[in-house]
């Protein structure tokens, strides 16, 4: 029995920890691991190397993926599909993990569908936007960088009569730019679950500068698309000299953190030993109400994450 796993589109901190979490564990239960670089991409290509201890030793702490990822438009091809397919039973391979987010799950849907595959895919997303899950792989690291640059920022913010407006990663979901605004105290958050501001809020802020606040944080979600018009908004409504930092992919990277290291651990073994026990899994890992679970991966792809009621309420103390 051949185990293998791959990354597949957004690189996500704890990526690493997994990879060496996976070919330390399945030698240990006596089967053999594979690593499957670039990908899908490196899947149709066939860049699939037989896993050998020497391979993850000293990277629990790195960033990114040694395996590498991709995404892939030759995927949503079949012929590419049958391809990789068939480089998977060339090498015996079969039993799959993929770390990856909502795309590479849908891949994924798509090629257990049409053969015969057994995978089990564990969340690995910054932007921690599955559905059926309260937590990817790669949050915790992504929040602390930013929570370290957005310290930095209010340093000096605060040394200058001047409104610093960060732009944080997050495409369709805000879970980043709330838990980031609900940590570092900023004064104004703008999502896409929430792409405006309160009249109540814009007044509050006017009266504070007017009364001598010399500073105020925002956070906007780059997914809202809204960054030069809270920058404007700021400069003339609120009053403040405005300086704008994307922090872009800064936050994909950095050393995993101690939380990510061990839900790399648990989500792994889970999927491995799922694996072992059954021929047929098209499955995905989730932690839910701090439980470990596996859910069809229909599910999971059909289903629309929602940030819980407690972030969304949050926005509400910012008026």
């Amino acid at each position: 029995m051949a185990f293998a796993i791959m990354c597949s589109g957004g690189d996500a901190p704890g990526m690493n920890p997994a990879i060496k979490k996976f070919v330390d564990y399945v030698y240990k239960k006596g089967e053999i691991p594979y690593l499957i670089y670039d990908g899908l991409e490196g899947l149709i290509d066939k860049k699939i190397k037989r896993a050998t201890h020497s391979d993850v030793s000293g990277i629990l702490h790195d960033g990114g993926t040694i395996i590498r990822s991709s995404r892939s438009k030759r995927f949503f091809e079949h012929s590419y599909r049958m391809q990789a397919y068939y480089n998977l039973k060339e090498f015996d391979i079969t039993k799959l993990i993929v770390l990856g987010g909502d795309g590479s799950f849908r891949a994924m849907e798509r090629f257990s569908s049409e053969f015969d595959i057994n995978f089990v895919g564990i969340p690995s997303t910054i932007d921690n936007d599955i559905y059926g899950t309260d937590y990817c792989l790669g949050v915790d690291t992504a929040l602390n960088v930013i929570r370290d640059a957005l310290d930095k920022i209010r340093d000096t913010a605060s040394s200058f009569n001047r409104a610093f407006l960060v732009e944080v990663m997050g495409r369709d979901c805000g879970y980043l730019a709330i838990v980031s605004a609900m940590i570092s105290g900023a004064e104004v958050c703008v999502i896409p679950e929430a792409p405006s501001i309160s009249d109540s809020l814009a007044k509050r802020l006017k009266k504070e500068v007017e009364e001598g606040r010399n500073y105020v944080l925002a956070i906007v979600a780059e997914g809202t698309k809204k960054t030069t018009e809270v920058y404007n908004w700021i400069q003339e409504e609120i009053g403040l000299e405005t300086r704008v930092s994307i922090l872009g992919h800064i936050q994909r990277g950095g050393n995993p953190t101690v939380y990510d290291r061990l839900m790399a651990f648990d989500f792994v073994v889970l999927a491995v030993d799922y694996l072992m026990e059954h021929a047929n899994s098209n499955k995905v890992a989730v932690y839910k109400k701090g439980e470990f679970a596996l859910m069809e991966i229909e599910d999971v792809v059909s289903g629309k994450y929602q940030l819980p009621k407690r972030y969304l309420d949050a926005l509400n103390l910012l008026d």
